[in-house]
């Protein structure tokens, strides 16, 4: 149902569906053109991103990779680039074991070979959410975003779970998102960008600019 608030949701993304389409095709590249790295770095952003700003969390893993140490390091090591974001010790933990789930016995990193035995986003962010630490349904599906598979995920933020309130998507912000209802609502989402004609991915872009400001990750 597209309520009076809608309304004014789509003239914004009218205004800036070009930019949203801009940064979902540089996602894709991401995975197209990067190497298992890459897909690495991505991955370990999104076990930043709680309770902690986006640019802080990319900014604390680009200083890691120029140094190496995102690679190498000990979590002690780690440690002393995350102050800008929230959790610095237990995040520090959760990239050390991180690394040594994504790399092989020689050392070398497998995330892009790894994530691409999988045959669909849905079994990839079901295998992240039972295996990685730190990683909830919302990181999860925040990674695969952010490499090229959020066609059909949702990103359930506070920020969007307010918004959806706002669109009467659902009805009232739950307290606790359980897998259940986190799996509910993101299929709430979807028949809803059918009827709106929005694309999912395009939606959660549409829906953090509103309370950022901002197109980032």
């Amino acid at each position: 149902m597209k309520n009076t608030y809608f309304y004014e949701v789509e003239k914004i993304y009218e205004n800036i569906k070009s930019k949203i389409e801009e940064r979902l095709e540089e996602f894709r590249k991401i995975w197209i053109e990067g190497d298992n790295k890459d897909i690495f770095c991505e991955l370990a952003f999104c076990i930043l991103t709680p309770q902690s700003k986006a640019r802080n969390a990319w900014k604390a893993i680009s200083e890691l990779r120029d140094s190496n140490i995102l690679f190498t390091g000990s979590e002690e090591e780690i440690v002393p680039y995350l102050n800008i974001v929230r959790f610095n010790k237990t995040k520090a933990k959760n990239l050390y074991i991180l690394r040594k789930q994504m790399t092989n016995e020689k050392g070398k990193f497998i995330t892009k070979d790894f994530f691409s035995t999988f045959s669909s986003p849905f079994e990839m962010r079901e295998w992240i959410v039972k295996n990685i630490r730190g990683m909830s349904y919302k990181e999860a599906s925040h990674f695969l975003r952010n490499v090229g598979f959020g066609q059909e995920l949702a990103i359930l933020d506070r920020h969007i779970l307010k918004n959806l309130l706002a669109l009467d998507v659902i009805k009232e912000i739950p307290k606790t998102v359980t897998p259940k209802l986190y799996k509910d609502i993101e299929e709430k989402l979807k028949v809803y960008c059918k009827e709106i004609n929005i694309p999912m991915e395009n939606i959660d872009l549409l829906l953090w600019y509103l309370e950022a400001k901002d197109i980032f990750k």
